[in-house]
């Protein structure tokens, strides 16, 4: 599903994520790649002190094979639509 972001990781060692979280859902997944390459995340932390930000960075962190150290919210910390870098 993601495949094509993995492999721009991988080639030029950094990839930017556009993200459409839904926080409070029953499962942490990655849902699908809209028509926009928005990727549409269910978190199932709540939306409340960061938790689901955290939860984010940990599903994407595990997707990547990479330290969550290594993934930064760019913007929209506080948003359901957030940019992601992630660096190799």
């Amino acid at each position: 599903m993601i495949s094509d972001y993995k492999l721009k990781l991988k080639s030029s060692g950094e990839v930017y994520l556009r993200v459409k979280a839904r926080p409070g859902a029953g499962k942490t997944l990655i849902k699908e790649i809209l028509e926009d390459d928005t990727i549409k995340i269910d978190i199932a932390a709540p939306p409340v002190k960061g938790k689901a930000n955290q939860e984010l960075i940990k599903l994407l962190a595990k997707e990547f094979c990479v330290e969550k150290k290594n993934i930064n919210i760019i913007s929209g910390k506080k948003d359901k639509l957030k940019l992601v870098k992630i660096i190799k």
